[in-house]
């Protein structure tokens, strides 16, 4: 089930749900707009290596905004700190940004209850298109769950900005 607009604001009030920063006129019927953060990361090699840490660089996003390119991933984050130990997140774009072939998730969308802090973004676009530190950018919606919860205890507990991909542990 998910929780309305009005429910979420709630839940953030009784400290269900972590928002922070919130602002009430974020709120949407069935989901909150969370907005983008000040920096991206983007891997500085052009061929990625699963089996690899790959090394990443830290683009600030000027005031003016940031063209970002077409066949990149770049990493940004969300400027809230969003998470529950009650409901499950999930994120997705805007309709206004994927209008502008805006990619804000390429997978990923789940969230998993326990995780607290900046969500990383995994953005791609079709064209070019310029993007603003604070712009929002996507919607965070939160589900109820059923059945015994074992609370998130990973390795991207309590991030703080964006996070590049870890997966080359798996292989160790």
């Amino acid at each position: 089930m998910i929780l309305s607009g009005l429910k979420i604001k709630e839940e953030v009030q009784k400290g269900n749900i972590v928002i922070n920063p919130f602002n009430i006129d974020d709120i949407n019927p069935n989901s909150y707009n969370y907005t983008l953060g000040d920096y991206v990361k983007v891997y500085e090699n052009n061929e990625l290596d699963s089996k690899r840490q790959e090394k990443v660089k830290i683009v600030p996003i000027p005031d003016e905004g940031l063209v970002i390119e077409p066949g990149r991933v770049y990493l940004g984050f969300t400027k809230e700190i969003i998470g529950s130990d009650k409901y499950v997140p999930v994120i997705t774009g805007r309709s206004s940004t994927g209008r502008l072939g805006l990619f804000v998730q390429i997978t990923s969308d789940l969230v998993d209850i326990g995780f607290k802090g900046n969500l990383t973004l995994q953005l791609h676009a079709t064209q070019r298109v310029k993007i603003y530190k604070n712009m929002k950018i996507g919607q965070v919606m939160f589900w109820k769950v059923y059945g015994d919860v074992d609370l998130y205890k990973g390795k991207y507990q309590g991030s703080n900005g964006p996070r590049e991909s870890e997966v080359w542990r798996d292989f160790k």
